[in-house]
């Protein structure tokens, strides 16, 4: 997973009150909505013992490991408009997603994609 420059300074600046240096963001992928599966996202004080350790941009986000082969090769942006200020996948995994968009239909990548990332 990547960051655009616009993901990484936001979650820097949330980082800015974090109470540990070794805090991070988590992302991780859960069963709900209507498309099947939803993003999570969650300020940690440090990674999960299986969690994937990603940094880029000067920022640290932990993968949960159940989601790994969900996000791989997903940049995760993020986008203000007129009506909202959020974190946006791009996704390549994705297969459907909701009308209202807020749920997705993933399918993993192949194992053997881990090698080459």
């Amino acid at each position: 997973m990547r960051l655009t420059d616009a993901a990484a300074e936001r979650v820097r600046a949330l980082m800015t009150t974090a109470s540990s240096p070794d805090a991070g963001l988590r992302v991780g992928i859960k069963k709900g909505g209507c498309a099947g599966m939803e993003y999570t996202m969650e300020f940690i004080d440090g990674p999960a013992r299986f969690d994937e350790i990603v940094e880029d941009k000067g920022v640290r986000v932990f993968i949960d490991a159940k989601a790994v082969l969900y996000l791989l090769g997903t940049e995760m942006d993020y986008v203000i408009d007129k009506m909202a200020a959020k974190f946006v996948f791009n996704n390549p995994n994705q297969t459907s997603a909701c009308g209202c968009g807020e749920s997705i239909a993933l399918t993993p990548a192949a194992p053997e994609a881990l090698g080459a990332s």
